[in-house]
C-alpha cells in the first residue's frame, strides 16, 4: 500500500465537524501561548539556579521565580491540551501512529511533566523563608532535569510525526519483526531542539522586564532590586535572542531542501520580525521598564508567526507523504461549534474578573486591601450559571432525542 493512501485511510471516517483552517489556526495560536509558557517555565529555573547564590537580589529573585516556575507550568499544562486536540483532529493518522510506535516514552513524558511539577514545589516551598547563605537548589535541578526530559521526549514525538516515510523500518526490526514494545526513540533534530529551548532565557528575559514594570508602583519593594531585575532581563532578553536566531540557521540546515522553506512568507516574516525585535531591545537598554509591554507584546507577535512558518513546514511534510487537511472529509455540525465558539467567548469574559482582580491586588502593598466593582463579579457569576444552564440543557435534550434517558 502507497503511503499516501495508508494516511488518507486512517482518518476519522465520520470527518470533522467544522473546516479544518479554523482548527489550524486555533492550534497555532494555542500553540504560539503553550510555548511562550513553556519558555518561561524552562528559563525561569534556569535563572533560579543561577541567581540562587548571587547576593541578596540574587536569592530574592529566585525565590521569586521559584514561585513563577510552578505558577506557568500549571498555565502551560492547561493550554497545552488545547493544541494537542487540534493536532489529534486534522492530524489525526501522524499524532495516533507517533504515539503508538513510541507509546512507552509517551506515557513517559508524562512522568517527567509531573515530577518535574512537584520538583519546581519542592524547591519554591524549600526557600521560601531561608537566607541567601543557606538557599537550597537540589529541587530545582531535579525540576530542571526533568523539564529537559519532557522537551526532547516530546520533540521525539513530533519529529517522529513528521517522518512517515520512516516508519515502516522504525517498527520493522532488522530480523523482520514487528516491534510491539513501544520503546522506539527516533527523529531527533538538534538545531529544531535548540531553537525551541533557547529562546527560553529570552522569554524569561522579558518576563523580568515587566516584573520591574509592574512592581515599580509598590513602596515595599527595593527600587535598586527593581534596577538589579530588569537590567538582568534586558541583557538576557537581546542575548538569547541572538542566540536563538543561531539556532534557528541550524535547523533550516537540518530541513530537506526541496521544502524551499527559506522561501516560506511566515518564516521570512519572522525573520524580519526577530531582527526588528533585538533592534527594539537594544533601544530597551536605555529604559527597560519603559519598554516592557511593548517587548511582551512584540516577543509573542514573533512567537506566533514563528509557529504559523513550524505549522506551514507540517504542511510541507505531510504533503511529501500525500496528506492533506484540507482533502479531510468535513460534515459541517453548526450546534456544536457555535456551543465552542461561545464557550471560549464566556471562558474569556469571566477570567476577566479574577484576571482584575490579581492584577490590581499584586501591585498594592501588603495589607492593602483591594476592592473591585462588584457589578463584574456580579456579570461572570451570571454567565457561568447561564452557561451551565444551556450545556446541561443541551444535554438532557439530545438525551431525550436519542432515547438515552429512558
Amino acid at each position: 500500500m502507497e503511503l499516501s493512501t495508508f494516511l488518507n485511510n486512517m482518518r476519522d471516517p465520520s470527518g470533522i465537524p467544522f473546516y479544518p483552517v479554523v482548527f489550524q489556526f486555533l492550534m497555532v495560536l494555542t500553540y504560539a501561548l503553550h510555548i511562550t509558557m513553556i519558555n518561561l517555565v524552562i528559563g525561569s529555573t534556569v535563572v533560579a539556579l543561577a541567581q540562587a547564590r548571587r547576593g541578596e537580589y540574587g536569592a530574592r529573585l529566585a525565590k521569586a521565580l521559584g514561585r513563577v516556575v510552578t505558577v506557568s507550568l500549571s498555565i502551560a499544562i492547561v493550554l497545552g491540551v488545547a493544541p494537542l486536540l487540534f493536532v489529534q483532529v486534522i492530524y489525526d493518522p501522524f499524532w495516533y501512529t507517533a504515539n503508538t510506535m513510541s507509546a512507552f516514552w509517551a506515557m513517559m513524558f508524562l512522568v517527567a511533566v509531573t515530577a518535574a511539577f512537584y520538583a519546581g514545589y519542592g524547591f519554591y516551598l524549600g526557600n521560601r523563608k531561608t537566607d541567601p547563605d543557606t538557599f537550597k537548589t537540589g529541587w530545582g535541578w531535579v525540576s530542571l532535569a526533568f523539564l529537559l526530559c519532557a522537551a526532547l521526549i516530546i520533540h521525539m514525538l513530533s519529529m517522529e510525526q513528521l517522518l512517515p516515510h520512516h516508519w515502516k523500518t522504525w517498527l520493522i526490526s532488522p530480523l523482520g519483526q514487528y516491534e510491539t514494545g513501544g520503546g522506539a526513540f527516533h527523529g531527533i533534530a538538534l538545531g529544531r531542539l535548540l531553537h525551541f529551548l533557547l529562546p527560553s532565557m529570552a522569554v524569561t528575559g522579558v518576563y523580568l522586564m515587566l516584573y520591574g514594570w509592574y512592581f515599580r508602583q509598590r513602596p515595599d519593594y527595593d527600587p535598586e532590586y527593581l534596577d538589579y531585575v530588569v537590567k538582568l532581563g534586558v541583557k538576557l532578553a537581546f542575548g538569547f535572542s541572538v542566540v536563538a536566531a543561531a539556532a534557528g540557521f541550524w535547523w533550516i540546515g537540518e530541513i530537506p531542501s526541496e521544502f524551499n522553506f527559506v522561501r516560506n512568507p511566515f518564516l521570512l516574516a519572522g525573520a524580519i520580525g526577530g531582527i526588528a525585535f533585538v533592534a527594539y531591545l537594544g533601544q530597551a537598554h536605555l529604559n527597560p521598564e519603559k519598554y516592557a509591554v511593548h517587548t511582551a507584546i512584540a516577543m509573542f507577535a514573533v512567537i506566533f508567526v514563528m509557529c504559523c512558518a513550524r505549522e506551514g513546514l507540517r504542511m510541507d511534510y505531510a504533503g511529501a507523504a500525500g496528506y492533506s487537511i484540507f482533502d479531510y472529509k468535513v460534515n459541517t455540525d453548526w450546534p456544536s461549534t457555535l456551543l465552542f465558539f461561545a464557550s471560549f467567548l464566556m471562558g474569556l469574559c469571566v477570567l476577566c474578573f479574577p484576571a482584575m482582580a490579581a492584577f490590581r491586588a499584586g501591585r498594592a502593598p501588603r495589607g492593602e486591601v483591594v476592592t473591585l466593582d462588584p457589578a463584574h463579579g456580579k456579570r461572570a457569576v451570571t454567565m457561568l450559571i447561564v452557561w451551565f444552564a444551556v450545556v446541561a440543557g443541551l444535554g438532557v435534550i439530545v438525551s431525550l432525542k436519542n432515547g438515552t434517558l429512558f
